[in-house]
């Protein structure tokens, strides 16, 4: 036996690695605008610009393609910021008077 007093290894002895953190991307979520028979071709493509930042062109696209194949995907971004830009076009349309509706879903 030694005659130093005990002593405390930090590690116990053992080889410590440190734990890298895995890093993912977030799930991203395409915010859809669905077609209806009601609301205007200006009013969507307003929509497009003012809550989307869209440029006039892009904003005509894609009102165009809700026109014809009954839904357009306005962006992609994260649950937070999809579920914000859902509510602001529900409410703007309300707003409006128009039926325009908006939803959500994972994008692959």
């Amino acid at each position: 036996m030694s005659d130093k007093p005990f002593e405390h290894d930090d590690d116990g002895g053992l080889a410590v690695q440190e734990a890298k953190p895995k890093l993912q991307k977030p799930p991203m979520y395409k915010v859809l605008l669905l077609n209806d028979d009601f609301t205007p071709m200006d009013f969507v493509v307003s929509i497009l610009q003012s809550i989307f930042y869209k440029e006039k062109e892009e904003a005509v696209r894609i009102t165009m393609n809700v026109h014809t194949a009954g839904i357009g995907v306005c962006g992609v971004y994260t649950k937070e910021v999809a579920e914000t830009k859902v509510q602001q076009v529900i409410t703007y349309a309300q707003e409006h008077q128009h039926p325009l509706q908006c939803t959500m879903e994972q994008s692959d």
